[in-house]
């Protein structure tokens, strides 16, 4: 088989190296990719808004199946593309991504089905919505209703803090199109977690749980993130919890989004709090999380391309985990997410036995060195017979490679080691 890759991130670079570990496969293509992951798929000189080369390309090497990583292109509709060509894609079509890319639909439909998630109210006007803050408790969080790099998230703990993330939203429109409608959502307590499903239409396969640390700084501290690491499993979440965000929400999900007419097959991802009235969704994402899948799919321990196989010829796959633990610590540019320090030469870590690297922010200089290029720049991760022994394992490496320009949170996974105590 041949499997391409759409992407450039440490989210493909994860998918690259496991596809890459298939009995079936025989080439991975990555588009565009990133230097740093050379080893593991050929890259292509294609850029992810560019579907007509992307199909071309599918079209013209006989490529087998193709995973789509990012948001924007399939907000965009490029699964669309690739199943008009008559090629097999693991991606949801433009209307089924809209769970993601807008929050009024995701909304909309958790309360025409009765899925749980936070009481909330949509604006598209500045003084209404500045009203309803003034109406509403703190802390309070205020969502663009559309794709904003995972940065369009403000969870305000004053009202002047509310008031002024609706001005740059509304007013002054920082994200662009994506904040002409916000979201005004209750502020949700409790624990959470991550939990992506593999669906076709009905059909919902859901993998392991994570935790993703999106605050830039320890302690859950600084401005939201596209996420600064992750760990899995999560072991103060019950599996009792798992099993009624299955029930109570995955699923239903699916089973909505097909009595809507718009069935979804790809990467359902749910965000999760486990509050003290059972799970409760914060968002749904339509593709593999970033960084959750880095930390995630090296428990895997079956073939991932078998089981996207089967579950989208209707099969219901079995899924093996390792029984150890898989830690990940994002490094990135100083000043990220409101800024970045580009042309710092990475560590070398070709000699890290045991050790997971995930590049994502990345590009090559005229010797071959890989610099820093962008906000979150590579992953580290290990395995661990316990969450303990993983999170020493990987902040030994790293701490041996600290650079000037670059940082990372040190408290990845630590306060799970304390609610375990």
């Amino acid at each position: 088989m041949r499997v391409l890759v759409v992407g450039r991130g440490g989210r493909e670079h994860a998918l690259c190296e496991k596809i890459a570990m298939s009995q079936h496969v025989d080439e991975v293509y990555v588009a565009p990719g990133n230097p740093g992951m050379e080893g593991v798929a050929t890259r292509l000189p294609y850029a992810e808004e560019d579907h007509r080369k992307l199909v071309e390309f599918a079209q013209t090497q006989g490529i087998d199946l193709v995973i789509i990583g990012p948001e924007k292109p399939l907000v965009e509709g490029l699964a669309d593309r690739f199943v008009q060509a008559g090629i097999r894609v693991f991606a949801p079509s433009q209307r089924a991504a809209q769970i993601e890319g807008s929050k009024s639909f995701a909304k909309n439909l958790m309360m025409k089905y009765q899925i749980p998630t936070a009481s909330y109210a949509s604006f598209r006007e500045l003084e209404p919505a500045l009203d309803y803050i003034e109406r509403s408790p703190i802390p309070i969080v205020i969502k663009a209703d559309g794709l904003a790099g995972g940065k369009g998230v403000i969870v305000a703990q004053t009202k002047d803090e509310a008031r002024e993330a609706l001005c740059h939203m509304l007013r002054d429109r920082k994200y662009g199109q994506a904040c002409s409608t916000v979201i005004i959502e209750e502020f949700l307590e409790g624990e959470e977690f991550s939990l992506m499903a593999l669906v076709h239409e009905g059909l919902v396969i859901c993998l392991d749980i994570a935790q993703d640390h999106k605050r830039a700084y320890d302690g859950d501290q600084g401005p939201n993130t596209g996420g600064m690491g992750a760990y899995s499993p999560v072991p103060q979440i019950p599996h009792e919890a798992v099993n009624q965000a299955i029930k109570r929400i995955l699923e239903p999900t699916a089973q909505a989004l097909v009595l809507e007419g718009t069935p979804f097959t790809g990467v359902l991802y749910a965000g999760l709090m486990l509050t003290a009235e059972g799970p409760k969704v914060i968002e749904f994402n339509a593709r593999f999380g970033d960084p959750e899948t880095q930390v995630i799919l090296p428990r895997l321990e079956s073939d991932l391309v078998e089981v996207l196989l089967d579950v989208l010829e209707g099969r219901t796959p079995e899924l093996k985990w390792s029984p150890q633990a898989m830690v990940g610590v994002v490094v990135a540019s100083k000043g990220y997410p409101n800024g970045c320090t580009n042309g710092v030469v990475l560590p070398s870590y070709d000699a890290e036995r045991g050790l997971h690297i995930y590049y994502s922010g990345v590009s090559r200089d005229d010797e071959g060195q890989l610099l820093s290029e962008g906000g979150r720049v590579y992953l580290a991760g290990s395995l661990g017979g316990s969450l303990e022994e993983a999170i020493d394992k990987v902040y030994d490496r790293l701490d041996k490679h600290q650079q000037p320009g670059l940082f990372y949170r040190r408290d990845i996974g630590r306060r799970a080691m304390q609610a375990l105590r």
